[in-house]
């Protein structure tokens, strides 16, 4: 049986997951989404934490999709890449939008939850719990929420317009790479397609709703002057909007539309692959003199 799945069975696959995440339970969507906003921290810690060691940052972007790899192979929840699966499934009618609004709604609380989870928990570690300033991990991190936020706020609404449109670069580069991950029935084929764009978009530098929930307070809790208000305005908001732009119209609908999907309960890759393998043995059991 062939690794490599079509695009066509690809977005067949797509629509089916997306009926699946629209049916989950509210406790569901928060555990998954405040799994997959902490293992988004991590990760995102992670390639700080190398920058911090005076590498180049394409090693920490080339090292950061491990935190996409360990929530997509889990099957948790990330809104950014339901940005894109669940209007592909509005399309195909395997969701319906009071369900679309519900999964959004549920798993972007549960990734903010996760992620300001983790960044609570690495500030106590950084900073021995709170008797020291945290190093050049700390220094670090406040110059990314800075650059993330008052960097924007100087520039006025042209700051406002740049997070946006960068919140539709990144989220057009991570809504493939959830895509990406149907594109192979082995596991190493599905990390390598998923690495691919997660690391482009982060070596791009440009702006990710999910990640930006770990470390812009991260850098607000290690001192950086940003109030609340202009994280959620000059940054949370437009990013936030630019990745649902980016996710619904750019990767969900243009792919759906190119390679359309049948709606209703058609066949997954896993029921296609258990099909292929029974079918040699009924023509077995078939033949002549076995009956």
């Amino acid at each position: 049986m062939p690794d490599y799945v079509n695009p066509k069975d690809l977005m067949q696959e797509a629509v089916q997951l997306a009926k699946k995440k629209a049916d989950l339970s509210i406790r569901d969507m928060l555990i998954r989404g405040a799994l997959a906003g902490a293992f988004l921290g991590y990760a995102t810690s992670f390639a700080i934490l190398v920058t911090s060691q005076g590498l180049p940052p394409i090693v920490g972007a080339i090292l950061f999709p491990v935190g996409f790899v360990i929530l997509a192979l889990l099957g948790l929840e990330l809104v950014t890449g339901n940005f894109a699966l669940l209007p592909a499934g509005l399309l195909a009618h395997t969701v319906k939008l009071p369900k679309l609004l519900r999964n959004w709604a549920w798993v972007y609380a549960g990734n903010l939850i996760g992620s300001v989870l983790y960044a609570a928990l690495f500030y106590l570690a950084i900073t021995n719990w709170r008797t020291g300033n945290g190093g050049v991990i700390a220094d670090l991190l406040k110059q990314a929420a800075q650059k993330k936020t008052l960097a924007y706020v100087a520039l006025g609404p042209s700051g406002w317009a740049t997070a946006f449109v960068k919140g539709i670069l990144c989220n057009w580069m991570v809504t493939i790479g959830a895509v990406l991950a149907l594109v192979s029935r082995s596991t190493i084929g599905k990390i390598a397609a998923m690495w691919l764009p997660i690391m482009t978009f982060f070596a791009l530098g440009f702006e990710h709703s999910v990640v930006n929930m770990f470390l812009i307070p991260s850098g607000m809790m290690l001192g950086a002057p940003i109030s609340v208000g202009q994280w959620l305005f000059w940054n949370l908001l437009p990013v936030t909007l630019g990745n649902i732009l980016a996710g619904a119209l750019l990767t969900g609908a243009a792919l759906y539309v190119t390679f359309p999907a049948a709606s209703g309960s058609a066949p997954t890759l896993l029921q296609l692959a258990k099909t292929e393998q029974e079918e040699p043995q009924a023509a077995f059991t078939a033949a002549p003199g076995l009956r």
